[in-house]
């Protein structure tokens, strides 16, 4: 027999329908059974021989059924098939619901029967499903289905890929990949099939640019998977492949990773250059091939523009993919105005961005150089987006991005990636300059508030490092200073006030200049700490008062040190203070102990003196605690590092203070560091004279002998001989007249001439002016007229009336 209805009886093994694997059944004209399938008995439980010759009505349709088979009957005559479902009956009497499929088919020898083949209903069901998926798959599916045989070519695909591709769906059969896709993608997506073909691993969603042959200017992301496709004999019939097109998602994917990166990488620092860096960084090559950032020239001061201001602007950042691209750029640091007409003079002046997707010949879209142009355009510059930084309604300047790597120009979404690119650094921009103002005031007024150069010492020689604290913690309260005292002494004082910025700053050089009043009073170490420690009392009492929510002063620290280059004497007094740290001239390090002392500010607790001698050249070392706990170390294992760094240095002060900062300081310091260093000198023998005087009637006549001839010794000349006499007498006949017991009278010649006479007498001499009736009164009136400066200074039981004069015009000093 052979089929005369319409379809085929070729069909797929997993057709339900298949005479491979459902039952089959013959009937002649009259509905008897002349052929039965051992399906049929798996299916019904009637074998062929009980089948055979039988009317299908008698042993398969039960009574009640009768009507519903006789119309599926009189429908496969007229159709010359039918398909549906009906109920039959088993062997074992039970009722199945089955699907048919009822073909007309002619006998070789002549005559009509039927074919019969059915399966249960769920199956029929299903394969109803399946095939409705599939055709769904080829047909309605958005998503692309590529069915390629074992050597890769195309032997199917989907509506999806035909309009993905641009040509019909037949167009693809016998093709290759690389036969629709544009460049290494083609070689990509051919390696991971022949992968899925060669293991039978699937391939799950790997993402990839591509360009089609038909629009090579469009790139696109695809979204490619895949799995082998075996017949039920394992043998591999080829790869089905899943193509999606991702590129709207990417897109919005890559523009929620690029606005993540720049919030992290944009705004690290406040620096105002760092930042538009991080801006050019953040966005070549992500989403332009070149960008310039330019500011208006206040900002970069750290200040702000005026309203409507068109530049100068200054190049801050220029980035590109290649460098030729860079070059074409204004150089970092260029300092322009944008011509009339171009893109970045509109978008200043509208203060809204410009998007060009398309550039022309000619110069008016970026600069009025035509020769700049041209060779921009020869590089392969061809779309530009400019945009205003702007924050808090403030625009600060413009960002440029190019494209001339990437073929396709910028679009919409593009703009509104640099809109938010421009917007996240503005602030960070106005941030950093808003800190950078505030910072270089706070600098400036810390810089006042510190010691400029350092004056030649005749006492000590000097080296001084002040390192402020990294940017974040602003300002602080470190200070240092040497400061000369009468008889050729110097103080050195190095002082900390807890805390960071400006109140601490303000205290610092309040403390300061109180330390400098206080020094100038002569005032032994311990005394000058006991009145500074009043003097932060005083100012926390004063803060609490003016502003409770001010920061407040919790305290200060103090190191002061007093060296006399005549008799090599040091005093030290500290108040919570790093001790000093005292090296002899071979680099050995002194046991000098000086009591601690209670940070300044706690009131009414004492402060101790520590006393030494020291010989010429010895090194004399005060620091800040954020030089030794810098880097996280114990003060201890800092105060160690520091000794064994300054025992090995260099003689030169300069290179010691560089050993000390590259040894312990790693990198910018979380707390203020300072460190002064002092080499000690001695005065020569040769330019000192001391004489002890009785107190006798003739002491003063006594002392003018001994300067004159001293005086003349030293080749100084008769005028400053007489005026010293002078000075002398009379500040030896007080110490005769009001003191009482021996007088000591020294002579000083350095810089200076500087006369001392010391008593044993604590009262202090008051100079007033004496009325024309007065007999006396006029003595230390006279010694203030004659010597440029003179003073009292106070020791263990003893006082010292002082007096300079220059000795510019008498020969200068003696070398040290």
């Amino acid at each position: 027999m052979h089929d005369t209805s319409p379809t085929s009886l070729n069909e797929s093994p997993e057709d339900p329908f298949s005479v491979l694997r459902s039952a089959a059944a013959v009937l002649d004209r009259r509905g008897r059974v002349v052929a039965w399938s051992e399906k049929a008995t798996e299916l019904l439980g009637y074998r062929a021989d009980e089948a055979l010759g039988r009317p299908v009505h008698e042993f398969l349709v039960d009574t009640g059924d009768e009507g519903v088979v006789a119309q599926a009957a009189r429908s496969c005559l007229r159709e010359h098939g039918w398909f549906g479902l009906l109920p039959v009956l088993h062997r074992s009497g039970g009722r199945l619901h089955v699907g048919f499929r009822a073909r007309r088919v002619q006998r070789l020898g002549g005559g009509d029967e039927w074919l019969l083949v059915g399966s249960l209903a769920q199956e029929i069901t299903q394969w109803e499903i399946d095939r409705a998926v599939l055709d769904g798959f080829f047909l309605r599916s958005p998503i692309g289905v590529v069915v390629l045989g074992p050597d890769l070519r195309v032997l199917r695909v989907n509506q999806a890929i035909a309009r993905f591709g641009g040509l019909p769906a037949d167009a693809y059969r016998g093709r290759r990949a690389g036969e629709f896709l544009l460049g290494p993608v083609a070689d990509w997506v051919e390696g991971k099939l022949q992968t899925v073909l060669d293991t039978g691993r699937p391939l799950i969603f790997a993402e990839h640019r591509c360009r089609l042959l038909a629009d090579p200017h469009k790139e696109t992301v695809i979204s490619v998977s895949a799995f082998r496709m075996e017949d039920p004999t394992g043998r591999v019939l080829g790869v089905t492949e899943i193509v999606e097109d991702v590129t709207d998602r990417h897109r919005a994917r890559r523009r929620l990773a690029l606005l993540n990166q720049a919030g992290t990488r944009i705004g690290s620092t406040l620096d105002v250059a760092r930042t538009a860096r991080e801006l050019a960084e953040a966005a070549v090559p992500e989403l332009a091939d070149a960008l310039s950032v330019d500011l208006l020239e206040p900002v970069t001061r750290g200040e702000e523009p005026e309203a409507d201001s068109m530049g100068p602007l200054r190049r801050m950042a220029a980035r590109a993919v290649r460098p030729e691209g860079v070059r074409l750029m204004y150089p970092e640091g260029h300092q322009f105005f944008f011509p009339p007409d171009t893109a970045p003079h509109r978008c200043l002046a509208e203060r809204r961005p410009v998007l060009l997707p398309a550039l022309e010949s000619g110069s008016g879209w970026i600069t009025a150089e035509p020769e700049r142009a041209r060779q921009a355009l020869e590089a392969g510059v061809h779309s530009l987006i400019v945009v205003p930084l702007a924050a808090r309604g403030v625009v600060l300047g413009v960002v440029c991005l190019w494209r001339s790597q990437r073929p396709e120009p910028f679009e919409a979404d593009d703009l509104t990636l640099a809109e938010e690119f421009a917007a996240r650094a503005a602030v960070c921009i106005d941030n950093a300059r808003r800190y950078t103002q505030q910072h270089q005031a706070a600098e400036a007024l810390q810089r006042s508030l510190l010691p400029g150069e350092m004056p030649e010492q005749p006492a000590v020689e000097t080296a001084h490092r002040y390192l402020p604290a990294r940017a974040s913690t602003g300002v602080g309260g470190d200070w240092f200073d040497v400061i000369p005292l009468s008889g050729l002494r110097v103080a050195l004082v190095v002082g900390d006030v807890v805390g960071h910025g400006m109140h601490a700053s303000a205290t610092m050089g309040r403390l300061r200049a109180a330390v400098h009043t206080l020094a100038h009073l002569d005032l032994a170490p311990d005394e000058v700490l006991s009145r500074l420690d009043d003097l932060v009392d005083h100012l926390a009492t004063e803060q609490r008062q003016a502003d409770a929510n001010a920061p407040q002063l919790v305290g200060a620290t103090c190191l002061y040190a007093i060296y006399d280059p005549v008799s090599r004497h040091c005093a030290m007094a500290r108040a919570g203070h790093p001790p000093p740290t005292v090296l002899d001239p071979d680099g050995e390090v002194l046991d000098v102990d000086v009591p601690a002392g209670p940070p300044l500010g706690l009131g009414g607790l004492p402060f101790e003196s520590a006393e030494c001698e020291l010989a010429e050249g010895s090194l004399i070392a005060l620091c800040s605690d954020g030089l030794l706990t810098a880097g996280g170390r114990d003060i201890d294992d800092g105060l160690a590092l520091l000794r064994s760094t300054l025992a090995g240095a260099s003689p030169s002060l300069e290179h010691t203070c560089k050993a000390v900062e590259d040894a312990m300081l790693p990198g910018r310091p979380d707390d203020d560091v300072t460190l002064l260093l002092g080499r000690t000198r001695v005065l020569p023998d040769g330019n000192v004279a001391t004489w002890e005087l009785p107190a006798e009637p003739t002491a003063a006549g006594d002392a003018r002998a001994l300067v004159r001839d001293q005086l003349s010794e030293w080749g100084l000349d008769e005028e400053l001989t007489f005026t010293t006499e002078l000075i002398v007498s009379e500040l030896v006949t007080n110490a005769y007249r009001y003191a009482g017991g021996p007088v000591q009278l020294r002579l000083i010649r350095d810089g200076h001439l500087i006369c001392e006479v010391s008593d044993s007498s604590s009262t202090s001499p008051h100079l007033r002016q004496a009325s024309s009736t007065d007999e006396g009164g006029r003595g230390l009136f006279l010694v203030a007229q004659l010597a440029e400066r003179w003073g009292t200074r106070y020791g263990p039981n003893r006082k010292t009336i002082w007096t300079e004069q220059p000795l510019a015009g008498y020969g200068g000093a003696l070398s040290l």
